[in-house]
């Protein structure tokens, strides 16, 4: 198994599987380990969702909020749009295509972003689960306003401080070993992504990936309704990324399974970066991919790692992948 940057597995907190490979940043010389940083892309969705899940708990959001009540300036057709849409993908906002003056290659300002996003319109038509990065970016503009704070000071001290997630970080490049994107041999990809709040801002590593999914799982993170609410299915998405079958969406989290055992997943990419994050809780079974070239496979890094002897058992009359 040869990613290209980094991958773990583990079984409970132990690591049972670990693989390295590539330059993290030719300028320096540093090679990928396991304290290289990753850009995780859309994984940071699920911190997002983790931080309004929390407000929740405190009672100062509730899921069935119009996010207009939230935000000034939100257009009238925004009115019918709830945190709970906004979390699950079903409120009818488009994804990036519907920006192309964002798609060049210097990353706009996070002011930019916000200002376009709040532009947008739904979708026609009665709303399905129509996947939004957007609409994650008003998620973290709502934590923002409900929380009294910048959206990733918020993360830092109710999130990555109280886990421990010391390699986690939000917005520019880190001052530690931070790998450089990539596309296929050319250096390619924005080494700052703050303006991609709630949506793509976050840097890991696959340690601290696997801390923070188990986290979730064990209710460190969110507790009792509002953990079951986002492993739950709140929707249906019904398609293949194999090896994984995709059966649903909860509040941040992919559904469905992975060689006949449940499953819960998303993955990521921005310019230069490509991310995959699995868990099997039947299992205590976590699975990370971090790759720094946009034209690496994590499911295919995936397959390989399903096939290793140290994964977990199949349940009866499960298929093989």
């Amino acid at each position: 198994m040869r990613p290209i940057g980094a991958a773990l597995m583990t079984h409970g907190s132990r690591a049972v599987h670990e693989a390295y490979e590539g330059v993290a940043d030719e300028t320096t010389g540093a090679v990928c380990g396991p304290d290289t940083r990753f850009q995780i892309a859309s994984l940071s969705k699920q911190f997002a969702a983790a931080a309004a899940l929390l407000l929740v708990e405190d009672g100062v959001l509730a899921l069935s909020d119009p996010v207009s009540a939230w935000l000034v300036g939100a257009p009238a057709q925004w009115a019918e749009i709830t945190l709970h849409h906004l979390l699950t993908h079903t409120s009818g906002l488009p994804h990036w295509d519907a920006l192309p003056e964002l798609d060049r290659e210097g990353p706009p300002s996070r002011e930019e972003v916000v200002a376009a996003v709040m532009g947008l319109l739904p979708l026609p038509g009665e709303p399905t689960w129509h996947y939004s990065s957007p609409g994650y970016v008003v998620v973290a503009l709502v934590v923002e306003r409900a929380g009294g704070c910048a959206y990733a000071d918020f993360l830092r001290t109710r999130i990555l401080l109280p886990l421990g997630l010391a390699a986690t970080s939000v917005g520019s490049a880190p001052a530690a070993v931070a790998a450089r994107g990539h596309r296929g041999r050319a250096l390619h990809g924005a080494e700052d992504v703050s303006w991609l709040p709630g949506s793509g801002d976050l840097w890991s590593t696959v340690r601290d990936l696997a801390r923070w999914a188990r986290a979730v799982e064990t209710g460190e993170v969110v507790h009792g309704r509002s953990l079951r609410a986002m492993v739950t299915r709140q929707c249906v998405v019904e398609t293949s990324r194999e090896p994984l079958v995709v059966t649903g969406y909860g509040y941040g989290v992919f559904l469905g399974e992975l060689a006949g055992t449940p499953a819960r997943f998303h993955d990521g990419d921005n310019r230069g970066f490509r991310s995959l994050l699995v868990r099997l809780p039947e299992h205590d079974t976590g699975i990370v991919v971090l790759a720094h070239d946009e034209l690496a496979d994590p499911y295919a890094t995936l397959a390989e790692l399903v096939r290793l002897p140290v994964f977990p058992p199949r349940r009866a009359g499960g298929r093989r992948p």
